[in-house]
């Protein structure tokens, strides 16, 4: 609720001469004299402290200057920020066309309200009217400001330094500044005092500070009833769920376009908290459903969910959104073809299967080969470690699943293979072979068991992981060792293993059974 029993309105001698309006609900102009402004202040000191969590704020409008140009807008500013933070259930102290004292006792009421308030208590001050720089310091300007020379400046205006000094003190965790009084330089008179706008201040920890104008910079007063800068702010805070930083982001958009470039509004932010002016209405448990349901449908790209979506929320709160979706995603699948099938790519192995692999041609065990098949059954390397694992049982004289002998079935010696040294029909280890293909016509076994295979060993294997490498790779090739998987050729009888392509070609493995046959001389 707003707090409109607690709301101190403070005027000053001089009321502006473009009239005075009553200030909305709780909050009153009034004429200041300074008996009523002292039990003003007494009343307010012996009110009960605010509950932890309550949010203050002094609100400070100067128009009515004497000794310097009066401003038109910075009263009627104050008031529309009172009324809106009001709104957003701040307690709000305001007031207008304020004297150096009456400022300066505000500042320190308000110190001491807010550290009355406690640590989760939200601290607001927004000043609008003159204010100037002088060797770095800002300075606020009452409406009795009369200065004459620059050093007297602290003696007759009131730093806004002091302001920062009882937020700190007040060790509360949220602070804002809000200064819209960067307008023209009211002392251009004065000798050594040229500086234009208000320069940047360090935000202590817990504040956010804005600036209606970049530092330096000059803001407009507007021509209308309020600055551009302010008459945006109290629209944008008023908006519900809106952090602070995104308030003042937009702030900072409008601004910039309203004054075509003009005027950059400013901010810095030490906070370390989250806040919002207007806190976000609860959704009902039908909305949060509805919101649910229409992210999950929006995730998943599919039109049929968006349509059965709109079948069941036609007027929601995301059937505009939906419908746009489904549009897109029509026109999509409507003008589109089918992606074609993605080619299937060859993958290598990875670390461990590869490190496995090593680990057990350099151990050239049975065990080692098995331990390899159990761990990668459809690995890359698994058939070349089937064909390791027959070749060893097959010499030891196991079969593969150690249950006793099986000697090699007896066949009747092969006869050459086409191409084969035809005046020695049984071939050795160093006998020339003959072949169709080059490579093989011209060599022995012994050599081409040196060479680089012609085929992949394994079909899918990538080139990177046979093409130019020597057999031995993979291989630990010694004549008895090629014999033995020989052997396995004339066992198998021409069936699964010498139907499979060799690394050197089909004409290989039948050289290689003829070889077995005649004794693997």
């Amino acid at each position: 609720m707003p707090y409109l029993s607690n709301v101190t309105a403070i005027g000053a001698h001089r009321p502006y001469g473009h009239g005075s309006r009553p200030y909305g609900t709780g909050i009153r102009d009034r004429s200041v004299h300074s008996v009523f402004r002292f039990f003003c202040l007494l009343l307010t000191l012996l009110a009960a402290p605010a509950l932890a969590g309550d949010r203050l704020a002094l609100v400070v409008g100067n128009s009515a200057y004497g000794a310097v140009s009066p401003l038109a807008n910075p009263s009627s500013d104050a008031r529309l920020i009172g009324e809106a933070l009001e709104a957003l259930d701040f307690k709000v102290t305001l007031l207008i066309d304020a004297s150096q004292n009456d400022m300066r006792r505000g500042i320190s009421q308000f110190g001491r309200e807010l550290r009355d308030a406690g640590p989760e208590a939200t601290g607001l001050f927004y000043y609008a009217g003159h204010g100037v720089q002088s060797f770095g310091t800002n300075y606020l300007l009452p409406v009795d400001v009369a200065l004459n020379d620059a050093a007297d400046l602290d003696l007759v205006a009131v730093e806004a330094q002091s302001v920062l000094r009882q937020m700190y003190s007040a060790r509360n965790k949220t602070n804002i500044v809000i200064l819209d009084a960067c307008r023209n330089n009211p002392f251009t008179n004065i000798p050594d005092f040229n500086d234009n706008g208000l320069a940047e201040m360090q935000a202590p920890t817990g504040t956010f500070l804005a600036y209606a104008t970049a530092p330096g910079g000059v803001a407009l007063d507007g021509t209308g009833d309020n600055s551009p800068f302010t008459q945006s702010l109290a629209s944008q805070m008023s908006t519900p769920g809106l952090k602070v930083e995104q308030v003042f982001k937009n702030v900072r958009v409008e601004v910039i376009e309203k004054t075509e470039g003009q005027q950059t509004p400013w901010d810095a932010s030490s906070l370390t908290n989250d806040f919002v002016f207007a806190e976000e209405e609860p959704m009902t448990p039908e909305q949060l459903q509805e919101l649910q349901l229409w992210r999950s449908v929006q995730a998943s790209g599919d039109p049929v969910q968006i349509m059965l979506f709109l079948r069941g929320y036609p007027e929601g709160s995301y059937a505009q959104e939906a419908r746009s979706l489904l549009s897109v995603l029509m026109e999509r699948e409507l003008s589109d073809p089918a992606p074609p099938d993605p080619v299937p790519v060859a993958k290598g192995p990875d670390a461990a299967e590869q490190a496995m692999f090593e680990a057990a041609q350099a151990d050239a065990s049975a065990v080692a080969y098995q331990a390899y098949l159990d761990a990668f059954p459809q690995g890359v390397f698994a058939e070349i470690a089937t064909q390791e694992l027959a070749a060893i049982r097959l010499k030891n004289g196991t079969d593969p699943i150690g249950e006793g002998v099986t000697p090699p079935k007896e066949e009747p010696a092969a006869a050459a293979p086409i191409g084969a040294d035809t005046r020695d029909e049984n071939i050795t280890f160093t006998t020339v072979l003959s072949s169709d293909q080059a490579a093989i016509s011209g060599r022995s076994i012994a050599d081409l068991i040196k060479m680089s295979p012609l085929y992949p060993p394994v079909d899918g294997l990538p080139e990177e992981y046979w093409k130019d490498k020597t057999c031995s790779n993979c291989h630990q090739w010694t004549q008895d060792r090629l014999c033995t998987q020989a052997n396995s050729y004339l066992s198998l009888n021409m069936q699964r293993s010498l139907d499979k392509k060799h690394p050197f070609g089909g004409a290989m493995k039948q050289n290689l059974k003829t070889w077995a046959a005649g004794g693997c001389r």
